[in-house]
């Protein structure tokens, strides 16, 4: 399940790009577009300038805008910048320790299987598609 932060991450970028504009959107603006709060914006904006997704600027003509044209991201990557991991158990996540029972264990194959759908369905899809 995913959460709201990366649920709303997602409308932020859908925002911005329908905006098609190089000008800086106020969060404000996004906030009462998308009805989420601004505070909680500013938190997921944050997260998203550090991933490199958007671009911020402060000032009076500040804001959010999108650093690539939206057919350049994919769902995925907004998805994997805010939620974490698309591995469905833990022995698939990155970095993870190697399973002593990956030789012996019935379901591996089964969660590899799905995880390689998911990452291809969320990495296959970009913003562009959801405009």
């Amino acid at each position: 399940m995913f959460s709201t932060k990366g649920r709303y991450a997602l409308r932020v970028m859908i925002d911005l790009a329908q905006q098609d504009s190089d000008d800086f959107v106020p969060l404000k603006d996004i906030a009462e577009r998308q009805d989420i709060s601004k505070k909680y914006l500013e938190i997921i904006a944050k997260e998203m300038v550090r991933g490199k997704l958007i671009v911020g600027a402060s000032g009076k003509h500040g804001g959010y805008r999108l650093v690539r044209r939206p057919e350049e991201y994919s769902v995925g990557e907004v998805i994997d910048l805010m939620e974490g991991t698309f591995a469905p158990v833990v022995c698939l996540a990155c970095n993870a320790e190697e399973c002593p029972r990956a030789d012996k264990c019935k379901t591996l194959s089964m969660w590899k299987e799905f995880y390689e759908i998911e990452k291809e369905f969320f990495y296959n899809k970009k913003i562009s598609d959801l405009l």
